[in-house]
């Protein structure tokens, strides 16, 4: 069974940091793209960050270039997201996800596999 578990969210001030893991069993991470994505109350899901496993090239936001930087961990099959400069608006689910595919990774409808999210809350 290929699972995907996010860790890491919390209640946080605006300005600190926050890294989000994301263990997968069932499925190994080098084999797959990995992104993540988060949905704010009353909002659509929006990618954040991915990881392409062939080209080993990562891709992120406009809107949060600069803040966040998604890696991996291949011996321990996890992902993290790391994510400083916290603002308020960053107060979403974050959601992790795996894909077959390598091409497309902003795109959610390519993703295979999802987690089901870490809260991350951000206090001004």
């Amino acid at each position: 069974q290929k699972q995907l578990v996010e860790s890491g969210g919390g209640l946080v001030q605006a300005g600190d940091s926050l890294r989000l893991s994301c263990a997968a069993s069932g499925l190994e991470i080098s084999k797959y793209a990995m992104g993540w994505f988060r949905q704010a109350p009353g909002k659509e899901r929006e990618f954040v960050a991915a990881y392409g496993w062939s080209s080993g090239l990562t891709y992120d936001a406009d809107s949060l270039r600069g803040r966040v930087t998604i890696s991996r961990d291949n011996d321990k099959n996890t992902v993290y997201l790391q994510m400083n400069s916290l603002k308020p608006e960053d107060t979403a689910v974050y959601y992790c996800a795996a894909s077959a595919r390598d091409y497309g990774l902003g795109d959610e409808s390519i993703y295979d596999y999802w987690g089901h999210g870490t809260q991350v809350t951000v206090s001004s």
